[in-house]
Formats: C-alpha cells, structure tokens, sequence
C-alpha cells in the first residue's frame, strides 16, 4: 500500500462461486491491493458470491435478468448505480453476461477481465476445456482490459501454465484458477497505480448524467438492511460501506 487517502474504489462483477470475488478481498485484507470493494454486482440470487459479499457486509445489487426487456435496459439501472456509489473501476470475476456497447463506453478503459486462456487463443466461455482437449502444451490466465469486441481488449497481465500428460481437466481448472487467484489483484493494483503516476484523472462514465431512480412497486430496486425479499426481481443490500 501507498498510503493514497482515497483508495479506488471497485464494482465486482459476479455471477457464480466468487472465488476471484474472495481473492480480490483477501488482497485488501492483506494490503496488497489499494482499493475498496464499494459494490457486488450480480445476476444470480442463488450465487455463492452473494453469501460472500454478506459476509463481509460488501453492498450488493442483485438482479433477475429475465425482468428486463434488453440488455442495455439492464444496464442503465447498473450504471446509475455504480455512478451513485462513485465506482471507478469496473471488475469482471466470473460474470457471465456479456456487456453491451453501452456499458462499454460508459466505463471504457475501466473494465477488466481475467480470462482462463493465453489470448488471443482459447477465447469464450469453455477456454479451460477448450485447451485440454486441444491437447496443447500450455494454456494460461489473462487479464485484459474489455472492449466491445469479447476477449479482445488489451492485456494487462499473463501468465503461462503447463498442461502435464498427467494432467485431468479438474486438475487443470484447479491449476489455472490459483494462478487467476494470485495474479488477478496484482493486475488491478498495476492498473490503479499506473494510472496514478501518470497524474490522469479517472473519468466518470458517461457525459450525460441520468435521472434519478425511481421506486416503481415490483420494478424498481430495494434498498435493504438484511435479507431481500424473494418477489422482488431487484434488490440493493447496503453492508458496512464496502471493505
């Protein structure tokens, strides 16, 4: 840690275990990352990341994708948001929908992603079993910057892993995940800190602010103390002001 008095602050992007989710806490926990965790954002009420994120009293927005006509409507309400929890970057860890242009170019420059393969190759949804099966020699884990186009932006940081003859695909999940672990903070911390020496200023998003929310019964979004209500396809629980 630098001593900065105003650590950056983080939306993390999660959809299923959260295992990068906890990696990224652990390495604030252990001031080795010189950020704050301000918001959980995730399309999965079920996710184990959401007991996570309770765990560690993180504020949560968690939605049903399905309400929402388009993906870019989705996205307009999420951006609000992060804009009023004053997010200024965006962490991509095991989200599994796809960002529209929109939300690009509301954070662009400010959205990373770690991918389970050496980009350009192995991209999509299967990487890790797309290069076992490939029978290549090694794969590796990426860390790059999100564009429009999918696993395209540039990169960050990565680092190569061996495929042995001994390996099995869990083997190899389980080798590719503890580098993700371990190299996904270092790469938001270079991010942060690069930006920093170079004395440029963290853009806000979009130029034109949007209007406020709006609570529309059912529709709109909660603000909760504890548990959300399970009719409700949108809810923000607001923990201890992040970690």
């Amino acid at each position: 840690m630098t001593g900065y008095s105003k650590p950056c602050r983080l939306a993390v992007f999660c959809s299923g275990f959260g295992s990068n989710f906890q990696a990224i806490l652990d390495a604030i926990r252990k001031r080795r990352l010189e950020a704050v965790v301000a918001l959980m954002v995730c399309d999965n009420p079920k996710a184990h990341a959401v007991k996570r994120a309770r765990r560690r009293r993180i504020p949560l927005f968690v939605f049903n994708p399905r309400v929402f006509k388009t993906r870019r409507a989705c996205e307009k309400i999420i951006v609000r948001i992060l804009k009023s929890e004053k997010v200024d970057w965006v962490i991509l860890a095991g989200f599994m929908r796809v960002l529209t242009p929109y939300f690009v170019r509301a954070y662009r420059g400010r959205i990373l992603n770690v991918h389970p393969a050496l980009l350009p190759h192995f991209k999509g949804t299967h990487a890790i079993r797309d290069a076992f099966n490939a029978g290549v020699q090694e794969t590796g884990v990426t860390v790059h910057t999100v564009t429009e186009e999918v696993d395209a932006g540039p990169v960050v940081l990565q680092e190569r892993v061996k495929i042995s003859k001994r390996d099995t695909l869990k083997s190899l999940e389980a080798k590719i995940h503890r580098v993700e672990h371990r190299i996904y903070p270092l790469a938001i911390q270079r991010v942060i800190m690069d930006l920093r020496k170079s004395n440029e200023k963290l853009t806000r998003g979009i130029k034109s602010p949007l209007p406020p929310l709006k609570r529309k019964g059912g529709k709109g979004f909660l603000l909760l103390k504890e548990k959300e209500p399970k009719t409700n396809p949108l809810f923000i629980s607001k923990g201890a002001g992040g970690i």
